[in-house]
């Protein structure tokens, strides 16, 4: 099977974040994990203990993948053995993501976010 390179002659990346990746080359295996407690508040009142992960079921609740049933036909066709880009501009690379540049086998990622709403009651006219 033939492989393509990939050719990028200029990056640029504003802001990389929360456990972010850059990787140039190929890569066989990827795995990201990502969890995170949103709390939004109409007060800036913080309390020091906000909560825990092992509290809330969808942190500890496993992973479901349906398995594919249908036949899938590919044909690929890699004409040229290159992938050319001229230039990447990107504003923010966060929450666990990947910027990869190049092939990857595998690739398997999970984001699991609780959200709360702690909002002040609105006042009767």
């Amino acid at each position: 099977m033939l492989k393509r390179t990939s050719v990028v002659d200029h990056i640029k990346v504003d802001t990389f974040g929360f456990s972010s990746i850059f990787e140039i080359g190929d890569t066989s295996y990827i795995q990201g994990f990502s969890r995170a407690l949103a709390l939004q508040r109409d007060t800036d009142v913080f309390y020091g203990k906000e909560g825990s992960f092992s509290e809330y079921d969808i942190f500890t609740e496993p992973f479901q993948v349906s398995p594919i049933t249908e036949n899938i036909d590919i044909q690929t066709f890699h004409l040229q053995p290159i992938i050319k880009v001229n230039k990447i501009d990107i504003i923010g690379v966060s929450a666990s993501s990947f910027l990869h540049i190049g092939s990857t086998k595998d690739i398997s990622l999970e984001s699991r976010v609780k959200h709360f709403r702690q909002l002040l009651p609105n006042p009767t006219p």
